[in-house]
């Protein structure tokens, strides 16, 4: 009779723990499942490689990204304007020329993008946005097909950010938006500390942000330019990577 309790006990067990495994298996599963994929692109260029998450809040932006990037459209473009504390700008296609001098930004892949402008997403230093032609001939506010910016921005105080509520709310009300913009106290911290360019919130599509390459895109920045703010050493994206995962890095 021991015996065959002892066996009796030793089957209950095992059923017990293959019971937990599967639940672990199970949830660890789901949790898998839940947890979002990202896109993550690496431009590589002769300064060093950036690399970006784009945000899936803004669909639209992430997917045509993602298409021109493995088409290999942005292999050999330059980041044509290049402004210290402020961006820089790349993804004109008619830049792969490099003409010596000349002024770059009117290119693109022939159409344009409705403005995904998410609460929420703002123009704090690294975060990737889609360059537009301006309120007057654009008031919808589309975004280029291919043309964006990457934040480097400068630290505020907060009369500055005073000012910058002030010239943001002008504009909107100017394109017929009357909701006030108010900064949040979240982004004002990061404008005062980390930086960025908070007179572009609520005007522009941000659809990504860099995850690695600051450095990068610090000295991109730095660069000697030309009255059209032209880099004088061309900055040339050689070739772009493009990487799903659920790991955010």
């Amino acid at each position: 009779m021991k015996i065959i309790f002892l066996k009796s006990v030793s089957a209950n067990a095992l059923i017990r723990v293959a019971f937990i495994i599967l639940f672990l298996i199970t949830t660890g599963t789901n949790l898998l499942a839940k947890r979002e994929k990202h896109s993550y692109i690496t431009l590589n260029t002769n300064v060093g490689e950036i690399t970006l998450r784009l945000y899936n809040q803004t669909p639209l932006h992430r997917d045509n990204f993602v298409k021109l990037a493995k088409g290999r459209f942005f292999d050999g473009i330059l980041f044509h304007r290049v402004i210290d504390n402020f961006m820089i700008q790349g993804g004109d296609p008619e830049s792969k020329a490099k003409e010596s001098g000349k002024l770059y930004g009117n290119g693109g892949p022939g159409y344009d993008l409705p403005a995904e402008i998410v609460p929420g997403l703002y123009h704090k230093r690294g975060v990737v946005a889609s360059a537009r032609e301006g309120d007057s001939v654009n008031p919808e506010r589309k975004s280029s097909g291919s043309q964006f910016y990457i934040v480097k921005g400068k630290v505020f105080d907060d009369e500055g950010l005073i000012t910058v509520e002030n010239r943001i709310n002008t504009r909107n009300v100017a394109n017929n938006i009357h909701e006030k913009h108010i900064i949040p106290d979240e982004w004002k911290k990061i404008y005062k500390t980390i930086g960025g360019t908070p007179h572009l919130d609520t005007q522009y599509t941000v659809f990504g942000e860099v995850v690695s390459g600051y450095e990068v895109v610090d000295k991109i920045s730095a660069f000697p330019t030309d009255s059209n703010d032209r880099p004088v050493t061309d900055v040339i994206i050689l070739s772009v990577k493009v990487k799903k995962s659920r790991k955010l890095k």
